[in-house]
């Protein structure tokens, strides 16, 4: 029989004993000096945290920046629709699964679910030029494969989603690009970093991202990225 696997992260006492080195590493450098760089503030760390840790399933370490999350200032709402956003970039399972450690963090702190965000919001107004854009090229490169694709990415994902008022553009490019460069979907980075950028992520910002995340999705992921962030700020020069 498997043993059971923990679901709350070690206490610093365990990680201690197991790995000194990563108790070192994890005080001193992660929390004692990556959170406290000045390339982002504490809230846009904690949104992309969260975004990482959801999109790679990593739910023992979800109770603790869950709570952070919200003393730095995500709300209940901000936390729910982050999960719903996360279940179309990353997955019906991974968002799921971080529902049932959702459910948990924000029963303690009594939060009133009613005051979360509904199914059905009225949404946000559709930038009719840029969504015209998007869909054609949508249509042009996946149509020929998969119209089922093109249907739901248009009616679901740009029409929908990303309309829903719980989470401003910005939080949703932000979630968006993190998870990307989670999951080594670095295809999809070019578009989301242009979005996120429109929706006002600086470069310099976008840049801290990237040394913020390699401690929680790993520098092969991190450094995948790398090149094509390093191409859309080239290509962003050349149209300014």
């Amino acid at each position: 029989m498997n043993p059971k696997l923990p679901t709350v992260a070690p206490t610093f006492a365990e990680l201690s004993a197991v790995s000194p080195a990563l108790a070192r590493y994890t005080t001193q450098t992660l929390l004692g000096d990556v959170w406290n760089r000045p390339g982002l503030g504490a809230r846009d760390r904690s949104v992309m945290t969260m975004a990482a840790l959801i999109a790679r399933n990593h739910t023992v370490e979800m109770p603790y920046h869950f709570n952070l999350a919200l003393e730095n200032g995500v709300t209940p709402a901000e936390l729910s629709e982050t999960i719903t956003h996360l279940a179309f970039y990353a997955g019906w399972a991974t968002a799921t699964a971080s529902v049932v450690v959702a459910h948990e963090v924000l029963l303690q702190r009594g939060v009133d679910f009613s005051t979360l965000p509904p199914s059905r919001p009225e949404l946000l107004p559709l930038d009719n030029d840029a969504e015209a854009k998007r869909a054609a090229a949508v249509e042009a490169n996946v149509g020929p494969v998969s119209p089922g694709v093109v249907k739901y990415t248009g009616d679901l994902l740009f029409r929908d989603l990303w309309l829903r008022p719980g989470l401003k553009p910005r939080d949703r490019s932000l979630i968006t690009v993190a998870a990307l460069i989670a999951n080594g979907q670095v295809a999809q980075i070019p578009f989301h970093l242009n979005r996120a950028m429109d929706n006002g992520l600086t470069r310099d910002e976008a840049s801290e991202m990237l040394t913020h995340l390699e401690f929680y999705v790993g520098w092969p992921n991190a450094m995948s990225a790398v090149p094509v962030f390093k191409g859309v700020f080239e290509s962003r020069d050349k149209d300014a």
